[in-house]
């Protein structure tokens, strides 16, 4: 695509998908302007008219970060738990297969990115304001499954999905990947485990009282 028909937009996304691959492969210090140039066949010094410092570019990365895993998540997109909570498990623990095979770098980045805010306090800003909209959605989630506690089992979901993906992309199980029924399994007795028994939908608003 030449510089005249390719727009800024596109050319921003081109440079932040790029630098996940980039964090993906190589790590934090193989992430370069220099070298994002190189991998996306960019003439020199273009990654630095979008994003003119590392700091612009890690925010960059970030927010397409946000974006591609807000895609791959779908949290919007799950069945109503209120209809019952088989068909949102196989969603659930379809996600969680995905995030761990054909999205695999993209938790790698992320894992890479959630390091270096630790170290920048102006990047966890971002890093944190991008993984609110996950949050808010989850909670959402096992609000409507009828949770006493909606903020705190939201926190043990995440918890239990970050340790699951961190231990099988680059922990000490990186090389074996659980099936979607094993993590079906994990989910349902983690969720049934946190409202006390099997899950049982909350009625809709409009649902009639039963005698």
């Amino acid at each position: 695509m030449s510089e005249r028909t390719t727009t800024r937009p596109a050319r921003a996304d081109l440079v932040a998908d790029t630098a996940l691959a980039l964090l993906a492969e190589r790590g934090m210090r193989g992430l370069t302007h220099r070298a994002v140039d190189e991998a996306a066949g960019l003439p020199q010094g273009s990654t630095s008219n979008v994003a003119r410092t590392r700091q612009a570019l890690l925010e960059l990365a970030v927010r397409r970060l946000a974006d591609r895993e807000e895609r791959v998540l779908a949290l919007q997109e799950l069945p109503d738990p209120r209809e019952g909570t088989d068909a949102l498990l196989d969603a659930l623990a379809l996600t969680a297969h995905r995030a761990l095979t054909r999205n695999r770098d993209l938790t790698l980045a992320r894992y890479e990115l959630a390091l270096e805010a630790t170290r920048r306090p102006e990047l966890r800003a971002h890093f944190d304001a991008a993984g609110a909209r996950f949050r808010t959605h989850l909670t959402a989630l096992v609000t409507a499954l009828g949770s006493p506690s909606p903020d705190r089992h939201a926190l043990t979901l995440i918890a239990w999905a970050d340790g699951l993906l961190f231990s099988c992309v680059a922990g000490s199980y990186h090389a074996q990947v659980p099936t979607v029924p094993d993590i079906r399994a994990d989910l349902r007795e983690i969720i049934e485990g946190m409202l006390g028994t099997r899950p049982a939908p909350r009625s809709a608003p409009d649902s009639a009282t039963p005698s």
